[in-house]
């Protein structure tokens, strides 16, 4: 399905402007295909500390359903955490 047709010219060094159709993205996968054709595959990369949520299904499971409960007003207050810090420690 095809949702947006513009036609791009490239500058005197090939290069094109995406413009407004590159918001949130941070790469692209180029493809040439058989017949000539180029297809770009957006990217928004995630940090390298985060990966691990995404390879852990069940991890990932858990945030989603807890992402699902919040949207549906399923949460509650645990209270202040100021009893847990220790004055010392923050000094």
């Amino acid at each position: 399905m095809i949702e947006f047709v513009q036609n791009f010219r490239p500058d005197s060094k090939g290069r094109i402007s995406l413009g407004k159709l590159a918001k949130g993205v941070s790469s692209f996968r180029a493809r040439k295909t058989a017949e000539g054709h180029i297809i770009l595959e957006p990217f928004c990369e995630i940090p390298a500390r985060e990966k691990w949520l995404f390879e852990n299904a069940a991890a990932l499971g858990a945030v989603k359903a807890g992402l699902a409960q919040a949207a549906e007003g399923k949460t509650r207050s645990l209270g202040s955490f100021a009893r847990h810090i220790d004055d010392e420690e923050t000094a």
